[in-house]
Formats: structure tokens, sequence, C-alpha cells
């Protein structure tokens, strides 16, 4: 037994032979001057080392005048440490330190000399204004430096590509704790961009000038570079942008050389998918990336799902310019089956998109045919008392404008969506009824902490129409459903006929709050409250829903389960399930 209580006790001691060495406290600051000492110190390199006696009272007298060394980036340069050495076993030492950081020195004064060219460019005037706000703040070096390279970086993306920095002094008097801080650069000439030469690009000469953010003999602008990366990706003709300046001192101009590698040119896309207000479903696609030298692109998609069958097709033809604009023609037949609606459209779409300044704007023509019905609940027979028929043929116009902004697309921290659109037949020319319509959908994103977030939403709408009976589901106003009010069915919401039917509305108004907690990086729950109705005239009554729902931040991207009830209406009772797969924006 003797060699087994041996091994035993050699088991227990290895924890105390494991923590030999040095185990330091400090005392007297706070992060971040606590966490510069403790790695500003020889000693703490031997937390996890064995240390004899002489080694551990050379580092121990030593610690003073590093703890000096390690504070006076900070503007700490009269700091004072009392410490104790004790011996807390064979080969561990107990140090404490105790720190006075003492007063800080102060930044009194800041000079900065540029070239009043380069301070009328915004970023160089902004970054010359962050350095000179260093007046009377804590001298920090770290902080120092930043703002002195943003100065200089911004010379650099402005196109002042031999700017140099010839005076960088910091005057310090320990007697009075000020600090003088005194700048110079020399930019020098600003360059221009040169020529925009691409590579392994398998269109006609000239197609990809259109995503070029700038023009030959511009002042050059590292932004305009991202830009120029950003937009030949966002075309998704390419697997591989590599942008590349090439600077021409003596010309004093930059060359870009664009490499590029073609994407796969057919994209076959398929999966099943289930959402609370279609149902379960299969989508399949297939998209020619480019179907000729000029860029044209051919897209189409087949929706096969309980309650939704929708099939499309788009074919967009890029046009000459710097906006990216391109004519669409498309087709979409939609076979729709919702909780208080059944139809079968139609549409035939003609539009031109652009960006303008900075959104997406599109302006086209709409021509619609089919066959609906509307109040129809669940099974019952088409002739059921108070279920409205009708068909359609409406031809109209439409504007819309759309932009969203995320610093992340797959997690948005902060961020927001705005689209705007308006509708209009011309009088009832070619049509069964005129109308017109005007709609707004608001989405905004704020993390107010590391853990939580919170989303507001809004929808709003109006219609003017002769005959509402002509319009079909899709141009009539209903709320509730995932993206509206929880809590209810899918455009279980609108006004309703003498039969006490969903007949949807001419006017929309919704409004959501939510509030995010994630416990892991990709797991977390909500509360939420939306209200809102569609309603006709001024005759709104808001429903409101309310419940928990929980989100995974998946491979896939988000999915929400959300689980809601109906607060105080006579019409609706129980728990609805909505389930959400999609990003943020």
């Amino acid at each position: 037994m003797r060699p087994l209580r041996c091994l035993t006790a050699l088991f227990l001691l290895l924890p105390l032979a494991a923590q030999a060495g040095v185990r330091l406290t400090v005392k007297g600051v706070d992060d971040p001057l606590k966490a510069a000492v403790q790695s500003g110190v020889e000693m703490s390199q031997y937390a996890n080392r064995p240390v004899s006696e002489a080694q551990i009272r050379r580092l121990y007298d030593e610690a003073p005048d590093e703890v000096r060394a390690a504070l006076e980036p900070y503007g700490y340069y009269e700091a004072s440490v009392q410490g104790t050495l004790r011996q807390a076993g064979a080969d561990d030492w107990q140090v404490t330190l105790t720190v006075k950081p003492g007063e800080p020195v102060r930044i009194t004064e800041v000079r900065v000399k540029l070239d009043e060219a380069a301070l009328k460019i915004a970023p160089i005037r902004r970054a010359e204004r962050a350095v000179e706000r260093l007046k009377g703040a804590v001298l920090d070096h770290g902080a120092y430096e930043k703002a002195r390279d943003d100065v200089s970086a911004a010379l650099t993306a402005s196109g002042f590509l031999g700017a140099k920095l010839i005076t960088h002094k910091v005057a310090v008097t320990r007697a009075d704790h000020s600090a003088v801080v005194e700048l110079a650069w020399q930019a020098g000439p600003r360059y221009r961009f040169g020529k925009v030469d691409f590579k392994g690009s398998q269109f006609d000469p000239g197609f990809l000038d259109r995503y070029v953010p700038f023009d030959r003999g511009e002042y050059f602008d590292q932004a305009d570079l991202l830009r120029l990366q950003q937009a030949l990706n966002g075309a998704d003709y390419f697997s591989v942008v590599n942008v590349l300046p090439d600077v021409d001192d003596a010309s004093r101009t930059v060359d870009v050389q664009v490499q590029l590698q073609p994407a796969k040119r057919s994209v076959y896309t398929g999966g099943p998918f289930f959402g609370t207000d279609t149902g379960a479903g299969i989508r399949l696609g297939l998209e020619r990336r480019w179907v000729n030298s000029r860029g044209h692109k051919w897209k189409n998609e087949l929706v096969l799902a309980q309650r939704l069958k929708t099939l499309s097709t788009l074919y967009t033809i890029p046009l000459p310019g710097s906006n990216e604009r391109s004519l669409n023609f498309g087709a979409n037949f939609r076979d729709a089956d919702t909780v208080t609606s059944q139809s079968r459209t139609l549409e035939l779409v003609g539009n031109e998109t652009e960006l303008w300044h900075g959104w997406t704007r599109t302006v086209g023509a709409h021509a619609l045919i089919g066959t609906f019905t509307v109040g129809k609940r669940g099974n019952e027979p088409d002739n059921a008392p108070g279920i409205e028929h009708g068909r359609s043929k409406l031809v109209f116009g439409e504007v819309s404008l759309s932009k969203k902004h995320g610093d992340n697309p797959t997690f948005v921290r902060h961020g927001w969506s705005l689209s705007v659109y308006a509708r209009s037949t011309a009088g009832a020319l070619l049509s069964s009824t005129r109308f017109s319509q005007l709609a707004a959908d608001a989405k905004w994103i704020d993390a107010f902490t590391r853990r939580d977030r919170l989303i507001l939403r809004a929808s709003a709408g109006i219609t003017s129409t002769g005959d509402f009976s002509a319009l079909p589901p899709q141009l009539r106003f209903f709320a509730g459903g995932d993206r509206s009010v929880r809590g209810y069915g899918y455009q279980a919401i609108g006004p309703r006929n003498s039969f006490d039917r969903v007949i949807g509305g001419r006017n929309l108004l919704v409004a959501s709050t939510e509030v995010e907690h994630y416990f892991t990086r990709n797991w977390g729950m909500a509360a939420f409250v939306d209200a809102g109705n569609a309603f006709d005239g001024t005759d709104y009554r808001p429903r409101i829903g309310a419940g928990l729902g929980v989100r995974w931040l998946s491979p896939v991207g988000m999915i929400r389960v959300d689980v809601g009830t109906p607060i105080r209406d006579d019409h609706a009772h129980g728990i609805q399930l909505h389930v959400v797969i999609g990003p943020d924006l």
C-alpha cells in the first residue's frame, strides 16, 4: 500500500507545485492603470515559474521604477509605490504593490500646422480638430498617437500621398504637470486619379466603367477605391475582385488596376422553408449571372408552399452610367391563400432602377389581371354568404425609394431601413377602377448594451380608389402576421363587411416595439408588443398583440420563433405561433 500512498501524495502536491512562483497584487489603482502596472513589472512573468530568493529580491527592488515607467504613457509622471514581500511557501512569494499615481500631466497647449489646401477637405479637417480637442485632457500617449496618426491617414486617403510629418513633439513640464503638443505636416501636392484598367473581365470593353465612382482627373480618394470594390462585388459577376492602385510620382497620378475572376455563370438554388404566414414549402431558383457580354441578367424562382405558390422571372439590362441604372422586365404568377382571402393573379412588370443620392430608386409600370375572393374562412364553400368575389384588370405606375444601413449584415447592432412607394392608375384607363396608393415601411435597430437590442418597426399606408371591391387582396391593406401584429394570423385584421368578414381596408397603421436579450453569442429571447390595424377613413382602432420569443443566430441566418396573443380583442383569442427566418434588415 505504501507505493499507492506515495503516488496519492504526489498527485495532491502537483497543484501546489504548479502554483509555485510570484503572486502579485496591485492596490490603489483601477484599470487601465492596474493592468498597465501588472504587465509592466518583470516579476509578473514569474507567476508560474520557480524563482530564487535572490531573483525575487532583485525583481522587488526594480518594481518601483518599472511601475513609474508603466504609468507615464497614461500621463502620471510622479507615481509613488510602496510594497511588501512575503514568502508564502518554499517556492512561493507574495508581493503587494500599493500605487499612488499622483497628479496627472494635462495638455495645456496644442499647436498644429497644416497646409490651408488640406484643411479645406472635410476628413482632414475633422482629424485635425480631434487633435485640437486633446487640449485640457490628461496626457494619454495612446490617445495622442492615435489622433496624430489619424491626421496622417486622412491626408493619404484624400490624395496627399507625399505628405510628411515634419514635427511631432510632446514637451512635458513636470513642475506644473503640463504638456505642450506640437505637430506639423507638409502636405505636398494632391494626386489625381489616372486610368482604370480591368483585367480578366468577361464583358465588352467599357461595360464595367458604369461601376467606377470617379472620373479620370478627379482628386484621389481612398474611399472611392472601396466603393469601386463594393460595387463590383455587389454586381455578382465576379468571384475575385482586387482593386490595386499604382502611384506615379512623376505625373502625380494614381492609375487603378482591377483584377477580376468571373464567378460561376449559372446558380441553382433550392431548399425547404417554413413560415407561419406561408406554411411549409420549397423554393427553387435558377439565375444566370450574365446572359451575354453586355452583362444582361436573368433570374427565375418557383415557390411551392401550403398557402403560397409563385412563379416569377426577371430579365435585367444594365444601362451606361455611374448610378448602376438598369432596365428590368418580369412576370409573376401568384396563387395565395391567406386566413381571409384567396387570389390568383398574373402581373407583368417593367421598370428602371438606379442609385439616387444613396437610395435605390425604381420607376416603372405594372399590368395585373386575376381573380380573387375576400372574406373566406378556412374551407368554406365559395358561395357562403358574405364572401366577396372579384376580377381585376389594373394598369398602374409605381415609384419607390428604399435604403438600408447596418453595421453587420448577419447581426445588426446599429442599423435602419426605410422604403416608400407610390402607385397610381391613369384614371380608369385600361383598369377596372382608378386607385392611388402611398405606403412606407421603417425599421430601426439599436444595441443599447452588449447583450440587448431594441427593435422598432412601423408601417403606414393610404389608398384612394373609385371602387374598392375591384382591388385584389395584394393591393388592399391588412394587418396581422409575422411582420405585422403578432398574436394574429396573417392578414387576419382589417375592416369587416356586414357579414363580419375581414375584407381589407384603404389605410394602414402598424407599430412594433421589441427588446431582445442574448444569453450567449447565438441564443437569446425577445419580448414584444405590436399594435395596429387596417381601416377605412379615420375609423382607426388598433389591435394589440404581445408575447415572447426565442432567437437563434444559426449558420443559415437569424431564426425567430415567437408566441403571441391578442390583448382584449372580442374577435380573436388564444395563442399564435410565428416563425421567421431571415436577415434583420
